[in-house]
């Protein structure tokens, strides 16, 4: 099978929630109009990032439940946001990876349900391959060292056969303190884990995410590209325009 290629940019700084949002749906929006072209020039992207505190609520939770959660939530210092990816309340912030892959699903020739398998093959080959970090099989999406402890989580969001959100885990141990707040994806009996605390040492995030590349390239056979202003130009400018938004506030 050739390697197709896709590009992917890494952003240095956390990232605001809600602005993210916003940038996975500005370019889900450009590749919808570039694949209805005569000759479709869409690409896909993986964005690679830390998130600024924030709790995010899926679509199989209530209104119900997320008003009563929110204010309790927000006065921990976190943002709370709904959102209408899979799943139910997680958290993100520093010290956790988390990929957004704005991915064309009918090219890739890829079931959902392959792609998802994908996504936590990405993950589980990056734990071990690269911390001898072994996973155990699970009834429950994601990826778990025991049946109590999770380490990696998936949640995603589908319109017309392209992807948005994606997965996200623990580095170091600063968001774990964070996820005791919540019962993270509707799982009681299970807790956050992190890298670090599997491996037994300290772990850089932007060590970390240079050699999650490398897995996730792998699994998903594609050749990984920066995203470069001279030819990828609308996509270039949406993630630039968020970035450097983000380093004005610092």
């Amino acid at each position: 099978m050739s390697v197709r290629t896709a590009l992917v940019h890494v952003f240095p700084r956390p990232l605001p929630y809600a602005p993210t949002l916003d940038l996975q749906n500005k370019i889900n929006e450009l590749q919808f109009f570039k694949r209805k072209l005569p000759n479709p020039s869409h690409k896909d992207i993986l964005l690679l990032l830390e998130h600024r505190p924030v709790y995010t609520a899926g679509r199989r939770q209530t209104s119900e439940q997320v008003e009563q959660e929110s204010i309790r939530l927000r006065n921990l210092g976190a943002d709370h946001i709904i959102t209408k990816r899979g799943g139910q309340t997680t958290y993100h912030g520093p010290g956790q990876v988390v990929g957004y892959p704005l991915f064309d699903l009918s090219r890739m020739g890829l079931s959902i349900s392959e792609y998802i398998c994908k996504l936590q093959t990405a993950m589980k080959t990056h734990f071990l391959e690269h911390y001898g970090i072994k996973s155990i099989d699970s009834d429950n999406t994601g990826v778990f060292l025991s049946k109590n402890i999770k380490l990696g989580s998936i949640g995603v969001q589908i319109r017309h056969r392209v992807t948005s959100h994606g997965i996200a885990y623990n580095v170091t141990r600063e968001p774990l303190s964070w996820f005791d707040q919540v019962i993270a994806c509707g799982l009681a009996d299970v807790k956050a884990g992190c890298l670090s605390d599997a491996a037994g040492k300290e772990i850089s995030v932007k060590e970390d995410m240079e050699r999650f590349l490398r897995s996730f390239s792998r699994v998903f056979n594609l050749k990984l590209q920066p995203v470069d202003g001279s030819k990828d130009e609308g996509l270039y400018e949406y993630v630039m325009t968020l970035q450097r938004q983000v380093e004005k506030c610092l």
